[in-house]
């Protein structure tokens, strides 16, 4: 039975007020969401990071909203009583504030999410997150590094104390907008600290150090499917991608030698009057 509040966004709130640690992974099938579920995640981001970690690109640049869709209803299929946010794309609300309501809508309609995220907190993209709130739909923003704004940034770089005017404005504005959360990417620790302790939503960290409210990272990296893939900021709790080749080369071997499919693994002849009895 579901834990009462439990996929309600206020939730995240009452824990920050009652000083709990948030914990987020993202999750972009069934089997796995149901793993987190299971295992009493707060909140499964069903990340655009599926272009990297699962479709094998560079970048989140090429997800689309037909894809993050499936993958949205797939992860609610898997953690039916868990807060589930969906992570619009990019394209997917950066033209016109009504793409935006209707895109962040299909997300709920189509999709199963309880709420969604966006990048940037200032600007164009606080404009999309005010109009979204407005149709009623609950978000999470997202300041520090922009993985959707890296060619404007020039890459993946940590964001500094130079940047403090500008990433304390941004927090302020979207938790004064009415966003639920912040996701606080790649932000050195002691700024990240100060942005935490500066407004009354919580902050989840990625890359951010030990002072926000939550974690989340990506579940590939933290099960140790990412390949040589390795940020500093992840701690991998599993070696499934090594595992998975075990698996896979002695399946590869057993076939061509021939022990695999053996006598256990094959339909014996079935009695036609027994067969039609059951």
């Amino acid at each position: 039975m579901t834990e009462p509040g439990k996929r309600s966004v206020h939730s995240l709130l009452q824990k920050k007020r009652n000083g709990e640690r948030i914990v987020c992974l993202t999750a972009y099938d069934c089997p796995l969401a149901r793993i987190e579920q299971e295992a009493g995640i707060d909140l499964i981001l069903v990340g655009d990071s599926i272009n990297m970690a699962v479709l094998g690109d560079e970048t989140t640049l090429g997800a689309t909203m037909d894809l993050m869709i499936a993958h949205t209803r797939a992860v609610r299929r898997g953690a039916p009583e868990t807060l589930v946010v969906g992570d619009m794309p990019f394209g997917s609300y950066q033209p016109s504030e009504a793409l935006a309501i209707e895109n962040a809508m299909r997300f709920l309609v189509e999709g199963g999410a309880d709420a969604v995220k966006l990048e940037g907190g200032s600007g164009r993209a606080l404009e999309r997150v005010e109009a979204i709130l407005d149709s009623g739909i609950p978000v999470m923003g997202h300041i520090g590094l922009l993985p959707q704004s890296l060619r404007k940034a020039g890459g993946y770089r940590v964001v500094g104390s130079s940047q403090r005017d500008r990433l304390m404005a941004e927090g302020r504005a979207l938790a004064d907008a009415g966003a639920f959360a912040v996701v606080v990417e790649s932000v050195e620790e002691a700024l990240a600290r100060e942005i935490t302790d500066s407004i009354e939503v919580p902050t989840i960290g990625i890359g951010a150090g030990r002072y926000t409210d939550g974690q989340v990272l990506v579940v590939n990296d933290v099960l140790g499917m990412s390949g040589d893939f390795a940020p500093r900021f992840v701690r991998k709790y599993a070696e499934l991608g090594s595992l998975a080749a075990g698996a896979v080369n002695a399946y590869v071997r057993d076939v061509r030698e021939g022990s695999f499919p053996a006598r256990e693994h094959c339909y014996k002849p079935v009695d036609r009057k027994d067969a039609e009895t059951k």
